[in-house]
Order: structure tokens, then sequence, then C-alpha cells
């Protein structure tokens, strides 16, 4: 773990004890101990403990990274307790707001010191039991979702056939080191958005910087977890989202669409809100270019550094192929010969084109069991490829139709790493100037062709972070990089690592506690 982010730990730990100084002071004098002990960070604490004639090993434990954040509020709620403050209301604001709770209890004429022997003879009422179990099950589970492992679902068909919608995963916060919550203020277990209430789950008071303990790299090839990185702005509205990102519609609008247009000028009707990098939505895909790596796609095939990348045997595409004589099949025929198929409305795995003319999405696997259909003339089977200029303008870095870009004949575009050092010219500054400006936090102008990064003209940049290229197994029905870019570091997740339940209809026994790979 880098110096630097200890530091921010620390003081953060530094300022939880040292904020409700000013009231411990005051109930320390009333409890016969030196007032001026309660302004010497750690020691305070243990004091209070020792008045509360409670644990003293609690005090080293708040030197646990982050840990000790959720220690030092207990400490606070012991030491309430020894004058005479038992309530639900005061324990929770002893915890949550102990800089305005302890001077206000100090001078509170109801407030008297009744030492630790008179705790023990209060008596909790049975109700409270259940609520501070109920809390310390909250704390335990919010340390382990964000620092061990987090639960996630399948939204969407992007990583069928490997992942299938409704697929429940575990999703590994140690493979790549856990990420420490840029906004620690947050209703636990909801992501941005309260159910129902619809609000931010989440209050910005507090943003710390990108921290993460123990990092390490992502590698090639697996499937990832990560913040969408265009969804720091998003509209939010059923149907928007990160499902139509707000960058698309700015672009749109800037085009002359009259739909995008009517949207942002009318923001009562379409809000825009801003989320910060933990708390935009959860996308998963499978990593195929690492930082420093050259990826471009040709005819459908990824190559990395020149070479055909990893292909998943789970991974799919769209044929085209034709029946003998014409002959009628449907997708029930194809499921009894073994092809999943995913026949969701707008985006279906399998079609008719007439004249026995099918086109269906297949995995390697599943395409050498059409070929042996009886029914099938393999010969007609060919793999269908999006031409170049087939939607460049929605192409990630939305160059104009010179560049001839489409999903499947696409870049080449170098992917940035941490420490390399890229000239910037008019050709690459599209493809680098979100991760100079929005990802790494610079300011940068394009000034007829002079570059200002923070106000001084420079032509060379020198990355700050390892930068990823995702992408969705089942290529053609994926949003991923080839629409909005590079994923950084920062927004990694975790590692997917195992299905432990799946649904559809009734529980996908077979998927159940399957690795995933």
């Amino acid at each position: 773990m880098p110096f630097n982010h200890l530091l921010v730990i620390y003081f953060i730990s530094l300022l939880l004890v040292l904020l409700p100084s000013f009231g411990l002071a005051q109930l320390f004098k009333k409890a016969g101990r030196e007032s001026w002990k309660a302004y010497v960070p750690f020691y305070n604490t243990w004091v209070m403990q020792d008045i509360a004639q409670r644990p003293k090993h609690w005090v080293f434990w708040q030197f646990i990274p982050v840990v000790g954040w959720f220690i030092t509020p207990g400490i606070f709620i012991e030491f309430a307790k020894v004058f005479c403050r038992f309530s639900f209301l005061d324990h929770a604001a002893a915890a949550l707001v102990p800089f305005f709770y302890f001077p206000w209890l100090a001078n509170n004429k109801d407030a008297r010191f009744i030492g630790a022997e008179g705790v023990k003879k209060h008596k909790k009422p049975s109700w409270r039991e259940w609520v501070d179990a109920a809390i310390f099950a909250v704390v335990a589970a919010t340390l382990i979702r964000t620092f061990v492992f987090e639960a996630y679902t399948i939204p969407s068909s992007s990583m069928e056939k490997t992942l299938l919608v409704r697929d429940f995963l575990f999703v590994s916060k140690f493979s790549y080191g856990p990420r420490i919550p840029n906004t620690p203020l947050s209703v636990p277990f909801v992501h941005n958005y309260l159910p129902r209430i619809n609000t931010k789950s989440y209050s910005t008071l507090i943003e710390l910087p990108y921290i993460r303990w123990f990092a390490a790299p992502v590698k090639r090839n697996d499937c990832v977890v990560f913040n969408f990185p265009a969804g720091d702005t998003v509209i939010h509205k059923e149907g928007f989202e990160s499902a139509v990102p707000y960058y698309d519609i700015k672009r749109g609008a800037e085009k002359g669409d009259q739909q995008f247009r009517y949207i942002l000028d009318n923001p009562s009707e379409f809000p825009v809100v801003s989320h910060p990098m933990d708390k935009t939505d959860n996308y998963i895909k499978r990593c195929v270019g690492v930082a420093g790596d050259s990826l471009k796609i040709a005819d459908g095939i990824v190559y990395i550094n020149n070479q055909p990348a990893f292909v998943s045997p789970t991974a799919a595409t769209y044929y085209i192929f034709k029946t003998k004589n014409n002959l009628q099949i449907d997708e029930d025929f194809l499921r009894d010969a073994g092809i999943a198929l995913n026949m969701e409305s707008g985006s279906p795995d399998f079609s008719t084109w007439g004249n026995g003319i099918y086109h269906i999405n297949l995995t390697l696997p599943e395409l050498d069991i059409l070929k042996k259909l009886p029914a099938v003339d393999a010969s007609t089977i060919t793999k269908e490829i999006i031409p170049g200029n087939a939607g460049s303008e929605s192409l990630f870095p939305y160059y104009d139709t010179t560049h001839q870009w489409s999903v499947d004949n696409y870049g080449t575009i170098w992917i940035p790493k941490k420490g390399a050092t890229l000239t910037l010219t008019e050709e690459n500054y599209p493809m680098y100037e979100r991760v100079i400006r929005s990802y790494e936090g610079n300011t940068l102008e394009n000034r007829n062709g002079q570059y200002f990064i923070n106000g001084k003209p420079t032509n060379t940049y020198t990355f700050t972070m390892n930068y990823y290229w995702m992408m969705g197994d089942n290529r053609h029905k994926s949003q991923d990089s080839r629409f909005w870019g590079f994923v950084p570091e920062s927004a990694v997740v975790g590692k997917a690592w195992m299905i432990w339940f799946s649904y559809e209809n009734g529980p996908r026994w077979k998927r159940l506690f399957n690795i995933i790979k």
C-alpha cells in the first residue's frame, strides 16, 4: 500500500478522535480526569476505555486501516454510557456526530457521571439487543462487501453465453486489491439510488481519492466487474442511465439530432445527475487488452500486439446459414440439438430471413453442432462481419467516417500504461483527452494544435494509472470499450469468481457453484 494512502487513512482516523475533544475535555473533568488528556489523539480513547472499564485493546484496533473507523464510534458509545446516556438516539449521535454530541452532552444538566458501576446496573431492553445485533451485522457485512467479496447479478446478455441474465455471482475484491470507497458516507447494500425514493444513496460531504490496497493488475482474459467509466454523468430516467449514455446524447445533439436536443433542453423531464466513480453503474466484461497493449479488430478477430487474442469457448457471434431445400426450422429444433438461444425482443439469437436463410448467434462449439445438422447446408455458413465505416461516429473515439471503423473492424489503438509517456498529436488527441482530463484529473486544452495541461504548454503526457480494454463475449450484443473507450484501474471493482445461483423460470441447477473462466 503506498505511503500516501496510509497517510490519508490515518489522517481521517486522527480527525475522528480529535474533533470531539472540546466536549470530551469537559466530560473528562466531570469524571475526575485531567481535561488536557482529551486533546491527545488516541490517548484520549485510552482514557475513555479506562473510565468505562472497557477492554483497552480496542484502542489498538483503531490503528487497523479503515476497520479502525468503525472501532472509534464503539468507544464513544461506551463512554456516553458512563454519563447515563442509554437511548438509541444518544448512541447514534455519539457514533455518527461525536463532534456535536459531546459538547452538547458536556453542557446538558441531565448528564451525570455514574461510572462503570452505574452502567452495569442498567438493563438493556430486549428490542435494543436486536437493534444492536442488527447494527453489528450491517457493519460486518459492509466490511466484507468492501474488502472481501460482493454479490452481483447479470442484468444483460452482453456476456452470453459465458454468463447468462439472472446469474448471481460472487465478485472477489482480493483479486486486484480492495478499493476504498470514494464516498464512504452511503447507505449500506445500496449502490447509487435508494429504492422507491429514487434519490442518491450516498453523500459527497466526504470524498476520498482513489486508494487501492495490495493492488494487483487485471490479467488479460479475466472476467471483470467495473464501474462504467462514462457513467459519471447520466440522464436519471428509466431507459437512460448507462443504457443510453449522456455523452452519446450530447454528441448526437451537437450533430443536429432533434430528439437528443429536446432531451438536453428539458432537464426537468430528463434530469442530469453526476456520480463519483465508485457510484457509477456496475458492468461486467472480459478484459481483452491490458495496459501497454496495442489492439485491433479485423474481420471480427481481436489482435493483441499483432497476435490473435484468446477466444473463450463460450464467446458468441452471429452467423448466416441456409437450410437444404429451403427447409423451415425453428428455435425449438435448434435447442433440442444442443444450441442455447436467447430470444429476447429486439435482439434475438435466432431469426429467419426467408427462403431458408437464417441468422443465428453461436459459440464455436455450437457452430460445430450446426455444421453437423442434416437440415443445414454447412457450405453456406458464413460469419457475419460488420463492414468498416458502419457506425464510425458512434464508436470510440468518435472519429468521422474517414477512419472506416466498425465493431468488427476497429483500431489500431494503444492502451495507456502507468509511467508511459505519450506524445500528443492531432490524430491521438481524441483517444486520450478523456483519460487525461476526467480519469487523471488534469485540465487539458487544445489551442490551435498547441496543448496545455494544467495551464502549461506541452506536447507530452505521462500516465499515472493503468488502463484496460473490456469487451463482452457476446460480441454483437455488447456495449463495451468499442463504444466508450478505456477502463481506468480506479474503476475496477473485482474479478467475477463464482456463480452461486442462477434462475430462469426456475433454478438453473447446472450453473450453481460454477467457477467463472
